[in-house]
């Protein structure tokens, strides 16, 4: 995949000076912030700010203590007052204009008493050293604030300068007109550009959500397309079988009661998986999780797992103390699902095998462990030795989502072996501590 072009340093610096001045911090990085250029970037604006008063203001005292004959600390003082508040601006553009606009209407007024107020060589109402930086402050407005206040502190500023137009004096050369039309125009450009920056960020989030979106019907759609194949399928499978068990000591004459009760057990089985395959079916095809409150399997049921293995042919020895109490319900589904799978294995590879099945607590792990003996030579595997291996694969799924570790091979003796270690989270009592 080819990656997008580097927009060049200055659109990057502007980009960096509308967000700094939107008061948006950009995320920090590792690396000292002036030895990359993302850094040197970021913090482009504040340096050229910075530059900008470290000129203007001591240019705006010069001019008004020599040009306008006003007592230096006086001028000194309108000048900072007129002039720092830009630094404040990058962040606060408004308050900054509250204070740098008060200023210069102060200042303004000042120069008319200022000995200087009738030479025709100076500016009124303001020397260019605040019409520049008044003009800084407008371009921080502009990419800061909302139309509405930005067609306001333009009204302002006009007002002020309609004002001025009304006050008679005669070294007036038309400054005032020429910042309404400056600020106007500077006020719609950076606006523009704000706007505009904002409608992007919208769009991209919009193209976000939609992607998710997208991504979300896909994985609905797979989700209902897996539950149709269930419940056509499978689940259609073990309807049939349900009522051929259970109707089978009603069709055939003369069968032994061993079988009817084998017949029995064989249709409660099935029942008991069509339950659960409802269950999945609304879980597959529920949009959010509540199908997964309902009642699931755990170590309670063991003792009937076993039973039910038993009846299929396999014996199956299960270890006192199986059913472990205060389990995590995560852990213990997992546990029964990975003692139902390993038995499934001895069913299906090594029908016959005698299968030991074991589950203890150390008080902070669960121990799993489920061994069967080499098959006998007389009962031929259901499948073959490889098998699909979702078994396998399934186990590994479930001990990895609870943090736990699982072994899995054949023993020497030619049986197989199947030992999982599920983190119990809080404590449970081991077997020995109990009462």
């Amino acid at each position: 995949m080819s990656q997008s072009p580097q927009p060049p340093l200055w659109r990057s610096a502007l980009e960096q000076t509308r967000l700094l001045a939107r008061g948006i911090s950009t995320p920090s990085h590792a690396a000292t912030p002036f030895t990359t250029a993302a850094g040197r970037t970021r913090r482009l604006p504040y340096v050229l700010m910075f530059l900008a008063v470290a000129v203007l203001l001591p240019v705006g005292g010069f001019v008004l203590s020599n040009a306008y004959g006003m007592n230096g600390v006086v001028a000194g003082s309108l000048a900072t007052v007129q002039t720092a508040p830009l630094l404040l601006a990058l962040t606060r553009p408004l308050q900054a204009w509250w204070i740098i606009g008060s200023a210069d209407v102060v200042g303004a007024l000042a120069l008319l008493a200022s000995p200087a107020a009738e030479k025709e060589s100076v500016t009124w109402p303001w020397p260019v050293a605040t019409v520049l930086g008044y003009v800084l402050l407008m371009v921080c407005l502009g990419l800061r604030e909302s139309r509405h206040t930005l067609l306001g502190v333009w009204f302002l500023t006009a007002l002020v300068g309609f004002l001025f137009e009304l006050i008679p004096q005669t070294w007036s050369d038309g400054t005032h007109v020429l910042v309404i039309v400056v600020a106007g125009v500077v006020l719609l450009v950076t606006g523009a550009l704000r706007e505009r920056g904002e409608a992007q960020r919208r769009l991209v989030a919009q193209e976000t959500i939609s992607e998710q979106e997208r991504t979300r019907r896909t994985l609905l759609e797979e989700r209902t397309r897996i539950a149709r194949e269930l419940h056509d399928v499978v689940a259609h499978h073990m309807s049939v079988i349900t009522v051929q068990a259970d109707s089978a000591p009603y069709r055939v004459r003369g069968l032994p009661p061993a079988a009817g009760e084998e017949f029995a057990a064989i249709a409660a089985g099935a029942r008991e998986s069509l339950t659960e395959m409802r269950r999945l079916l609304a879980v597959l095809r529920s949009e959010d999780t509540g199908g997964e409150l309902a009642p699931q399997p755990g170590l309670s049921r063991l003792q009937q797992l076993v039973e039910a293995t038993v009846r299929a042919g396999v014996p199956v020895s299960l270890a006192p103390g199986a059913a472990v109490k205060g389990v995590p319900p995560a852990v213990d589904l997992s546990a029964y699902r990975i003692v139902q799978e390993a038995l499934s294995n001895v069913v299906r590879h090594a029908p016959g095998a005698a299968a030991r099945v074991s589950v203890t607590s150390d008080g902070t792990d669960l121990v799993v462990l489920v061994v069967n003996e080499a098959a006998a030579a007389p009962h031929p595997p259901l499948e073959t030795a490889a098998g699909t291996g979702h078994g396998l694969v399934g186990m590994r799924e479930r001990v990895r989502l609870t943090g736990g570790t699982l072994d899995t091979g054949p023993l020497p003796d030619g049986g197989f072996r199947v030992a999982a270690r599920l983190p119990l989270g809080t404590p449970v009592p081991a077997e020995d501590d109990r009462p």
